[in-house]
C-alpha cells in the first residue's frame, strides 16, 4: 500500500519536475530580454521568474531523489522470494516398508 502510494507521489512529481524544466529559458534568452524582446508583459515580469522556476525545480528535484531513495530501500528490505525446495519441513515423507517375506513364497 505505502509503496503504491509512494509511486504515484513519485510519477506526479516527475512529470512536474518535467514541466517546470522545460519552461526554464535558456542562458540565451537573458539577452533578449535585456533589449526588450516583449518579457514585460510574460506573467513573472522580465526576471521574476528565474527565480521561482529555478527554485521549485531544485525543490521538486529534492522530492524526486528522495522518494527515489525510499522506495529503492523499502523494495531492497523485502523478503526475498522461496523456493519450493527452501523448507521441506510440511512436505510429508513416506517410508517404504519392505514386504514380509515368508519360506512360502520363496520357490525351491
Amino acid at each position: 500500500m505505502l509503496i503504491n502510494l509512494l509511486t504515484i507521489a513519485y510519477l506526479v512529481v516527475a512529470i512536474f519536475l518535467v514541466g517546470f524544466i522545460l519552461m526554464q529559458q535558456g542562458k540565451g534568452a537573458d539577452a533578449g530580454a535585456s533589449f526588450g524582446a516583449g518579457a514585460a508583459g510574460t506573467v513573472f515580469g522580465s526576471a521574476g521568474s528565474a527565480n521561482f522556476l529555478s527554485r521549485t525545480t531544485a525543490i521538486l528535484a529534492i522530492i524526486f531523489f528522495t522518494i527515489s531513495l525510499v522506495i529503492g530501500n523499502l523494495n531492497s528490505h523485502k523478503a526475498a522470494p522461496k523456493s519450493q525446495f527452501d523448507d521441506l519441513s510440511g512436505v510429508e515423507q513416506k517410508q517404504v516398508v519392505p514386504a514380509k517375506i515368508e519360506n512360502n513364497d520363496i520357490p525351491q
